[in-house]
């Protein structure tokens, strides 16, 4: 598959434990957080934009997966599922290792970084992203973190950033100031 970059955009964002209410699903914050999620991806695709790519991790990159597969039955739209190393999402549970699994069987394309895992595979897989893409949707608060990293590199590569400051959401939530 090709991936023209015009048409394409990213994910970023914390994994569950590092979003307010530790990611519960149904929980008021996490709904908000979705809700955020569905209306910028929602807006990518009356904008033109048909190629999604998610890192796969748990949270952020699976849930935007989730919608991506959900908008597709309306619309013709490729997900583009990015993987570390071979066997990332291995150790999931429950309704992570589900997600990850339809995420996988409906993708357009699998793209596997790394045979196994290296330290440099995560940064390396968000590069992939951020190079293949035009746009990055971020849901961040804590920009120390391998989602800060990737908004750095996709503001220094000069992508249009949409971000979901969860600083600005959720600005009693001691947890995501951590700058």
């Amino acid at each position: 598959m090709e991936i023209n970059r015009k048409k394409t955009l990213c994910f970023t964002g914390h994994r569950p434990e590092k979003l307010p209410s530790k990611g519960a699903d149904g929980s008021p914050e996490i709904k908000v957080i979705k809700s955020m999620l569905y209306n910028e991806i929602s807006a990518a695709v009356d904008e033109g934009y048909d190629t999604f790519i998610t890192g796969m991790q748990r949270g952020i990159d699976l849930w935007a997966g989730e919608i991506v597969l959900e908008l597709s039955a309306a619309k013709k739209l490729k997900l583009v599922a990015v993987l570390p190393y071979r066997d990332f999402g291995k150790g999931f549970k429950g309704a992570d290792k589900w997600t990850f699994g339809r995420i996988i069987d409906s993708a357009e394309m699998v793209a596997v970084i790394s045979e196994s895992y290296t330290p440099a595979c995560m940064n390396l897989r968000n590069r992939f992203m951020v190079d293949n893409s035009s746009r990055l949707i971020a849901v961040v608060g804590e920009q120390k973190s391998g989602t800060g990293q990737t908004v750095r590199y996709a503001e220094s590569s000069g992508l249009d950033i949409r971000r979901i400051d969860l600083n600005r959401l959720f600005p009693d939530t001691d947890q995501l100031t951590l700058l």
